[in-house]
């Protein structure tokens, strides 16, 4: 979807496992590679906190279309076993904020990813977003879909 110049990604998935197990997995940044398709070589090259809190710092190498990137984030927002928010303070896009929502649901927990983002370079941004950035992002968060399901399978 579309607003203005921003752009929105949305997924929601159930994972048949209990809160508390699920958000400690989501908010330890080592577990980040596990769910971020190979093909982007990314790697947590620093973190001010061995977990997420407010305030909490990641620095990221990913490498996209074979170019190395550098990507820092900043965890604006945090709620135990509820939600916590990264945004970019360096990396590829002019703004990139992204909401992860955890709820307990009779299946287990479901886990919501919201992200609001908008790309540099004005038009050539737009043509850049129609012919490729959409479709990568989709296809990362399609892989971070079926990781998560293989990593909190039911026994």
């Amino acid at each position: 979807m579309r607003r203005g110049k921003r752009f929105v990604l949305s997924r929601t998935q159930v994972v048949p496992a209990d809160l508390d197990e699920v958000f400690a997995f989501f908010k330890d940044p080592s577990n980040l590679a596990e769910i971020t398709p190979p093909w982007l070589n990314f790697q947590v090259q620093w973190a001010s906190d061995s977990v997420v809190r407010e305030g909490t710092r990641i620095r990221y190498g990913i490498r996209w279309l074979g170019l190395p990137m550098r990507w820092e984030s900043r965890i604006d927002r945090y709620v135990e076993n509820v939600c916590f928010a990264d945004e970019m303070v360096v990396g590829p896009y002019r703004s990139w904020y992204h909401l992860h929502s955890f709820r307990p649901v009779p299946e287990g927990v479901q886990v919501s990813d919201r992200v609001e983002y908008a790309l540099p370079f004005g038009p050539m941004g737009l043509v850049a977003h129609a012919v490729v950035v959409r479709r990568q992002l989709e296809g990362i968060f399609d892989y971070r879909t079926r990781r998560i399901s293989e990593i909190f399978a039911a026994p």
